[in-house]
């Protein structure tokens, strides 16, 4: 995906918010928008996204799958989340059976199962903002735009969604997202763009190895262990071992898992920037 030349204004002779900007989105990157209150994060955001037209330049390449939180979302819709997430399935072209497993199963995944029947108005805002999430995450995006899609999150649902960010760009989606946790995915962070004044200025984050964990004498425990957050890829070596490769946020959470499987025992660990 492509951004190209692109403008926006609000207002026939109000100042450009965004003005010439040429931006790509590579497939499987993690992006974040950061820059001071006010300097036109969200308004690129919903530019990426498609719910704002620019007045000049041109999006290329937006896939079809593509999810939106938006800094406010509207509660007041007159549907119950489950309701809702059905009809947001719909519109990603799922079956209504599968939009409404789906949903009920990501609900669970932010702890927000028992409010799947009650209308969106009278949730509360942390409940709220976690329907905004499953229903953005609903279909697997493969462009997800998140603007402060953390905020009033509990700290399990922050996680959660962490993870869920993750395993989206894993699977080769790309993830545009602001937040005001200066740490968020920082280590998964591909690229920064510096949004300010009208323009983007664009930082590439420095590569990192991933971190490699060879375990051997494990007894069938492999396949659970690699659907452990953080671990990107599993295989066999020649000498009958298993190598993990994670990233160096969950690399400890990993090694201390291996280290707890009866009968298994760690031979190496290498990559990362230790």
């Amino acid at each position: 995906m492509r951004l190209q030349g692109v403008g926006l204004r609000y207002g026939w002779r109000g100042p450009w918010v965004v003005r010439e900007v040429d931006l790509d989105l590579p497939a499987g990157r993690l992006i974040r928008a950061q820059g001071a209150n006010g300097c036109g994060k969200s308004t690129l955001l919903r530019v990426v996204a498609g719910s704002a037209r620019p007045d000049r330049g041109r999006v290329l390449g937006r896939p079809a799958r593509t999810a939106y939180v938006p800094e406010r979302f509207p509660p007041a819709l007159p549907f119950s989340a489950s309701e809702y997430l059905r009809l947001v399935g719909r519109v990603h072209g799922l079956p209504g059976a599968e939009a409404e497993r789906h949903g009920a199963r990501l609900l669970a995944r932010f702890g927000a199962e028992e409010h799947a029947g009650r209308p969106l108005a009278k949730l509360s805002k942390g409940t709220c903002q976690k329907v905004a999430v499953v229903q953005a995450l609903l279909a697997e995006p493969e462009l997800l735009v998140l603007d402060e899609a953390w905020t009033g999150l509990d700290a399990d649902s922050r996680v959660a969604l962490d993870e869920e960010v993750e395993r989206r760009v894993a699977e080769g989606a790309t993830v545009v997202f602001v937040d005001h946790d200066p740490e968020r995915l920082a280590e998964r962070t591909d690229l920064r763009w510096v949004v300010g004044g009208g323009t983007v200025a664009v930082t590439r984050q420095a590569a990192v190895a991933p971190v490699r964990i060879d375990c051997a004498g494990l007894t069938g425990g492999a396949a659970e262990l690699s659907a452990l957050p953080g671990v990107r890829a599993v295989r066999t070596l020649a000498d009958g071992s298993v190598r993990f490769e994670t990233d160096e946020a969950h690399s400890d959470a990993v090694l201390r898992a291996l280290l707890a499987e009866p009968g298994a025992h760690v031979r190496g660990v290498s990559g990362g920037q230790r």
